[in-house]
């Protein structure tokens, strides 16, 4: 088995009803019952205009810095619902997909969303769809075809390690990685917390807040707390 250019069509994929039960919650409450330690560098930014959050399965693709043979593998064996995650090996000098590829994974393929650690082309379109599409920005620069690339395997993605089936979870703040196997633990305290920001984002607008803690934590940890002006 050639190390570089393997295609696993299996995945370990999560319970769709723990998948189901992330859409609505934001990925930042998530992320904090996460110890925060789960989300993608912010260079990976939303490009498109969708009106819900991203969240499936992950389908990874490993490419070649600036080459897309893999993702046009990633075009057959996808499923619906899936969220393609591709790993560019930090390349930002070649798009990896654009409006054509987009249009067979939105209209055919029913996939999800999509996040690309590297850049896109076609934006002036693709920035009104509907589908969640991630990425790190846009070039016209197009990629090569000649490989190698594998799917369905471990990668790293906006430098968080992301494998394949993990439930990816994405909106406007940015996207988060759940694994797989933590996903039905995660859940009921991400709805929870979920329904305690609310409350709490209520009571801070009436202000409503004891914020006593502050001065003790400044104090804990050694902070002075000067009633002058500063002097250089």
């Amino acid at each position: 088995m050639p190390v570089g250019k393997r295609i696993y069509l299996e995945r370990q994929m999560p319970d769709p009803q723990i998948v189901a039960g992330f859409k609505g919650i934001p990925a930042s409450n998530t992320a904090d019952c996460m110890e925060r330690n789960c989300a993608m560098n912010p260079r990976i930014k939303l490009m498109s205009n969708p009106d819900e959050e991203m969240v499936g399965p992950a389908f990874t693709v490993h490419t070649r810095a600036g080459d897309n043979l893999a993702i046009y593998a990633a075009l057959r064996y996808c499923q619906p619902g899936d969220v393609i995650v591709i790993d560019d090996e930090g390349d930002n000098t070649r798009s990896l997909i654009g409006e054509v590829m987009m249009s067979y994974l939105r209209d055919q393929k029913k996939i999800a969303g999509i996040v690309i650690d590297g850049p896109i082309r076609d934006i002036d379109n693709l920035q009104h769809w509907k589908l969640p599409i991630y990425a790190t920005g846009t070039t016209p620069g197009g990629p090569y075809k000649e490989g190698p690339g594998e799917l369905n395997v471990p990668v790293a993605c906006g430098n968080v390690s992301v494998n394949p089936g993990d439930v990816i979870l994405g909106d406007p703040d940015g996207i988060i990685c759940i694994p797989r196997q933590d996903a039905p633990s995660i859940l009921p305290k991400a709805q929870a917390f979920h329904r305690q920001d609310d409350a709490k984002a209520i009571a801070f607008s009436k202000g409503e807040v004891n914020l006593s803690w502050v001065d003790h934590s400044l104090k804990d940890k050694g902070f002075d707390i000067i009633d002058d002006v500063y002097r250089p």
